[in-house]
């Protein structure tokens, strides 16, 4: 399980400039974040190292990731 602090690291540093990050990123969190595993933060920081565009594009499935590992978490993150 992760901790309360790191939890709230990851969802200050998810806070994202575009509304529909913002809205799909807290609802993941909300569900899956206490949840994540190692592999799945390295997955989300490197999502979020996306610009919020690019970022959108990915979640809204209209462009898939040039790194493939991250898969796996945008599935997630489509369907919550």
């Amino acid at each position: 399980m992760l901790e309360h602090d790191r939890l709230n690291r990851i969802r200050w540093r998810s806070r994202r400039g575009m509304l529909e990050n913002d809205l799909v990123l807290t609802r993941f969190l909300d569900v899956r974040g206490p949840l994540l595993t190692e592999d799945e933060i390295a997955m989300l920081d490197r999502l979020l190292d996306l610009g919020d565009n690019e970022l959108w594009d990915l979640i809204a499935g209209r462009q898939e990731p040039l790194d493939a590992s991250v898969v796996p978490l945008l599935e997630q993150l489509r369907s919550v």
